[in-house]
């Protein structure tokens, strides 16, 4: 029975810090340290320069087109493809309104399983154009995902959104801008997650550099990430009302491929090695 919300972690930040909104700061932040931790990577196996150049255009598309029309498509279909003002809606970050006019709204929605999916489809594209191993290229780019990964879930935190199921757990936070009820932090779980994959992978490029190039990172990657959010998933409220007729969420049913992807990307690099 939840009884003191005295006990619990009130949040309320400011949405902005400065000029900035909260959560377009920690996209911005984990996109440049990911940038970083790659370039390095490139660096170390003597990739030239001008082939790594266009990766960063070919990756912030990817994931910001994917991760839009994942959440459009998956979450809210009903919606985006209902009429033609969704379907504007679902690429321009914008809201129509009643009176005919229309607001800026930013992207109210974005799906990591779709952000992932356009991630693995715009690595395609740039290996077809710089003919790099795309193996090669999908193993450095799972070594800094988890970099990236945490700092859009402290921008969710931030947001005040995704949040988890009411709880008496004692590090529950109440999201005072939703309700006032003590929940889980399950924004929070992620990013910690994601750091600690980060570290890891961070440390198995040192010890295991021979492997960069097998698909071993990312499929490692792909597990890591995508069984934890499987798991945590039981502590979050469902994002959609039709959810929760669901045998498991849609998250969770998102996760499975792949994690079925991540393992046999992983065995393949084993064998191959």
């Amino acid at each position: 029975m939840i009884t003191d919300l005295l006990t619990f972690v009130h949040w309320n930040p400011s949405l902005t810090f400065g000029p900035f909104r909260w959560y377009s700061l920690c996209w911005l932040i984990g996109l440049v340290l990911a940038y970083l931790v790659v370039r390095k990577l490139y660096k170390e196996q003597k990739i030239k320069d001008e082939l790594f150049d266009p990766l960063f255009i070919y990756c912030f598309l990817g994931i910001l087109i994917g991760a839009r029309l994942g959440h459009c498509l998956f979450y809210q279909p009903d919606y985006f493809l209902s009429s033609w003002q969704g379907v504007v809606e679902m690429f321009l970050p914008i809201r129509f309104l009643a009176d005919g006019s229309w607001k800026f709204t930013g992207y109210e929605g974005l799906a990591s399983h779709g952000g992932t999916l356009g991630l693995m489809i715009a690595l395609w594209l740039y290996v077809r154009k710089t003919k790099l191993s795309l193996w090669r290229v999908l193993d450095n780019i799972a070594i800094a995902t988890g970099i990236t990964a945490c700092f859009i879930r402290l921008g969710n935190l931030m947001n005040s959104e995704i949040i988890g199921r009411a709880t008496d757990v004692p590090w529950a936070f109440i999201f005072e801008r939703v309700d006032m009820v003590p929940r889980h932090p399950g924004q929070l779980y992620e990013a910690i997650a994601y750091g600690v994959l980060f570290l890891i992978m961070w440390q198995l490029h040192k010890r295991e550099s021979q492997m960069i190039g097998s698909g071993w990172f990312f499929g490692f990657c792909l597990t890591y990430i995508f069984t934890f959010r499987f798991f945590i998933e039981f502590t979050k409220e469902v994002q959609e009302a039709f959810e929760a007729s669901l045998p498991l969420d849609m998250g969770q049913l998102l996760s499975i491929p792949f994690i079925f992807l991540g393992v046999w990307c992983m065995v393949r690099a084993k064998r191959t090695k």
